[in-house]
């Protein structure tokens, strides 16, 4: 039963780091198209406050369980191809995160370089692997 908690917790902070993954890009694409300070400086302290205060806990508390169930279940786990392509999506979804940290900074020192037209692409990488991590992870598949 205590393995179920987990898992909802798990859920629930992995759909709060998708929520800002999904906003932060699109902050993004709203950023580079804006052009008076006002509102230069309003996307600065949103995506700052969205970055540390949403994406950074939810993902961090997203791993934090994750392992937890992966250090119960361990036995299983080792041997099921699915499990290591979904840890392979989590990685390459945390390089994301990581591409949208420096993203941030560069806005935050006026350095972005980018076009609204680039982020807008961007912002779409989070859903493939969503789709790809939600399949594996309810199919379990025997690749």
């Amino acid at each position: 039963m205590f393995i179920l908690y987990l898992k909802a917790l798990h859920l629930i902070f992995a759909v709060a780091w998708f929520a800002a993954l999904f906003y932060l890009p699109r902050l993004f694409v709203y950023h580079a198209e804006a052009e008076d300070s006002i509102s230069i400086e309003r996307f600065k302290t949103m995506e700052r406050r969205l970055h540390l205060g949403i994406l950074m806990p939810s993902s961090l508390l997203t791993l934090v369980f994750g392992l937890w169930i992966t250090s119960l279940t361990w036995d299983v786990l080792i041997s099921s191809l699915w499990y290591w392509l979904k840890l392979l999506c989590i990685l390459l979804l945390f390089a994301y995160q990581g591409m949208c940290s420096r993203f941030r900074r560069e806005f935050a020192e006026d350095r972005n370089t980018r076009s609204a037209k680039f982020f807008r692409w961007f912002n779409e990488v989070p859903l493939v692997f969503l789709i790809a991590i939600i399949f594996l992870a309810v199919l379990k598949p025997m690749l």
